[in-house]
């Protein structure tokens, strides 16, 4: 790509409300066509089943995503008891059920068990890879893998009751890489009935909420420069991140991968902690590091982005 094609291609973030029945990645497909570039990414991929916030990433936005599939998410999901499958949520092939359905006051009593840091083994009918071959693949030939558990965490987990005695509404916000499904069906094997998912609808994702997003057929029906309106800058991706300015001579120095010391700028962050680094008008150009250096503490750029990002 030449450089003035560079300049001109859209750059930032869309939230979009993904609809059922569309994967992912066919979300990333319409958005390049729509935004006619191919650079196109995005944080935390949704089933095709599951419905809700997708953070996509455009231009050189999608420079981003290795630093976001770990933010905390919040869902909706619909917990089915009484039946399990084999991919753990109802579009699956039955494998047992169950007459028996626990009552409400039964199922609060469970969740405490679910909430904070928990080991979770991830499911078969999942993008994960093994051995080079993703876990799904192996899935459907029949294949099952042993699977080790790993680390989430659930900040917030609430039940409600539905019209249904067998269904309720679970409200989970966890961290990323947490699998609803295998909660749901966690849930239901504790309960002694089996579990299953039954809807799943992402309400909030990387500080992204539903009220920001817009759905592909609505942005189909805009004008092209509506639609390049709609793209949020990707400073707004590290929000939580404190800002330093830099001045000139330094923001020159950051650019070509020096480390900044921190007493040269007169800030002091804890080593680890991540920040925006702008130029010295305050325009966001890189996401930076604090790391420990022998002749002290120094900010470093992590990931550069083009100031009007």
């Amino acid at each position: 790509m030449s450089k003035q094609a560079d300049v001109k291609e859209p750059s930032g973030v869309l939230i979009i409300n993904k609809h059922a029945g569309a994967t992912s990645h066919d979300i990333v497909n319409r958005i390049r066509r729509l935004y006619g570039t191919r650079r196109v990414g995005h944080t935390g991929t949704l089933d095709p089943m599951a419905t809700g916030v997708l953070v996509v990433l455009i231009g050189r936005a999608a420079k981003a995503d290795e630093y976001l599939t770990a933010a905390s998410k919040r869902y909706r999901a619909t917990l089915r008891l009484g039946i399990t499958t084999d991919t753990e949520d109802i579009t699956g092939t039955t494998l047992t059920t169950s007459e028996r359905i626990p009552s409400f006051e039964e199922i609060k009593a469970v969740l405490p068990k679910f909430r904070g840091k928990i080991q979770q083994i991830p499911p078969m009918y999942s993008a994960l890879k093994v051995n080079g071959q993703k876990l799904v693949d192996l899935a459907r030939q029949g294949v099952t893998v042993e699977r080790k558990p790993r680390e989430i965490e659930i900040f917030d987990l609430t039940a409600a009751p539905t019209e249904r005695d067998t269904e309720y509404i679970l409200d989970v916000c966890c961290s990323g890489g947490t699998y609803i499904r295998t909660l749901c069906a966690d849930i239901g094997s504790l309960l002694g009935c089996g579990g299953a998912m039954a809807t799943l609808e992402r309400t909030e994702a990387g500080g992204f909420s539903l009220q920001t997003a817009h759905t592909v057929e609505k942005l189909e029906t805009m004008e092209p420069e509506e639609r390049l309106s709609l793209l949020i800058p990707t400073e707004s991706l590290f929000a939580d991140c404190p800002q330093v300015n830099l001045p000139a001579f330094y923001e020159r120095l950051c650019r070509s991968g020096c480390e900044i010391y921190q007493k040269k700028i007169s800030v002091q962050y804890a080593v680890g902690e991540r920040v925006r680094l702008c130029d010295q008008n305050g325009a966001f150009f890189a996401l930076g590091e604090v790391r420990e250096y022998e002749n002290g503490t120094a900010i470093k750029a992590i990931k550069t982005f083009s100031l009007n990002d």
